[in-house]
């Protein structure tokens, strides 16, 4: 008897508890996007062109690609490509491209070779006032110095260019 009292104040518990979570739902969003789309519904990605020292062609066409992905894939908003006047617009242009040593060994070579990448952005939001930004942002990767740039210039490029565009998006369309 006792047995049967208990698993029925079980079988209520559970029934009980499995209704709560169900009626009340606690919602994190992991990308950060604090858009409100009632008031925003369009964002511009103008040109990024390459304004850089040392110039390597395909980076421009890999960053753009990348945000314009990346927008896409993070928010709802209708993605207007070039200098069209939207809610949100973003444009500005790749600054950085530079090669420095790092880890020197014992006999003052370089056992490592850094990637810097640096974008300079500025972001408009038209519809509010104080929310613009003009900043550059940077971001690198070592790679071993016995291996040639050019091996592995495109993985880099695309792994930094990555790394760049959740920074823009945290700090423009993300809010943070």
């Amino acid at each position: 008897m006792k047995l049967i009292r208990l698993l029925t104040l079980m079988i209520i518990a559970a029934a009980v508890g499995c209704g709560l979570t169900t009626s009340c739902r606690i919602s994190y969003k992991l990308n950060g996007s604090a858009i409100d789309y009632n008031i925003y519904k369009t964002v511009s990605v103008g040109n990024f062109p390459i304004r850089a020292a040392l110039v390597y062609p395909p980076l421009q066409q890999t960053f753009e690609n990348e945000l314009l992905d990346y927008i896409a894939r993070n928010t709802r908003l209708s993605v207007l490509e070039g200098n069209t006047p939207a809610d949100l617009e973003l444009e500005g242009e790749i600054t950085g491209y530079s090669l420095s040593p790092q880890a020197v060994t014992e006999d003052a070579y370089a056992s490592q070779t850094r990637l810097t990448i640096q974008v300079r952005v500025k972001y408009t939001d038209t519809r509010a006032e104080g929310k613009d930004i003009d900043q550059t942002f940077s971001a690198y990767r070592d790679f071993d110095a016995s291996q040639m740039l050019s091996d592995v210039q495109d993985e880099l490029c695309q792994q930094i260019s990555k790394e760049l565009v959740e920074l823009i998006f945290n700090a423009t369309l993300g809010d943070w």
